[in-house]
């Protein structure tokens, strides 16, 4: 059961390694918007939210289709993405600091605030996550 368990583990971090090499591929095509830029930490991250979210929209329709086996492996996957993706997300105090920051430089206004956090914190904190720490902190 262990070695099965790592197979899964071990076939879900190649996935993943697949997926950031097609990102790196793409962009030495001439078409794509960010051709000959090399890849940063936040694209890899980017690219492992991607496949995260692919994985849960795929588990009701498994359900729906009555095949559960599918959908427990697709939540297996994403669980070992998002054991990656948590390990570099900032901390709810390095969050609140960042955003507190920014009020302090641009008022304490929503609007304002809400894409300046949203731009610094990419692929360090969800949107919803950022979202909330400023309201809290804007009201």
């Amino acid at each position: 059961m262990a070695e099965a368990r790592q197979q899964v583990r071990l076939d879900t971090l190649r996935m993943a390694l697949g997926a950031i090499h097609n990102l790196e591929v793409a962009r030495t095509d001439r078409k794509h918007p960010e051709f000959g830029q090399p890849l940063t930490g936040a694209d890899c991250l980017r690219v492992l939210e991607q496949e995260v979210k692919k994985r849960q929209q795929a588990i009701p329709y498994y359900k729906q289709g009555g095949r559960s086996d599918l959908a427990e492996k697709e939540q297996r996957e994403s669980d070992i993405l998002q054991a990656y993706l948590q390990a570099s997300q900032l901390s709810d105090d390095d969050l609140r600091a960042v955003v507190a920051r920014l009020i302090d430089e641009h008022g304490r206004e929503f609007r304002r605030v809400m894409p300046l956090a949203a731009k610094e914190t990419k692929g360090r904190a969800s949107g919803a996550r950022v979202q909330q720490v400023v309201k809290e902190m804007t009201h």
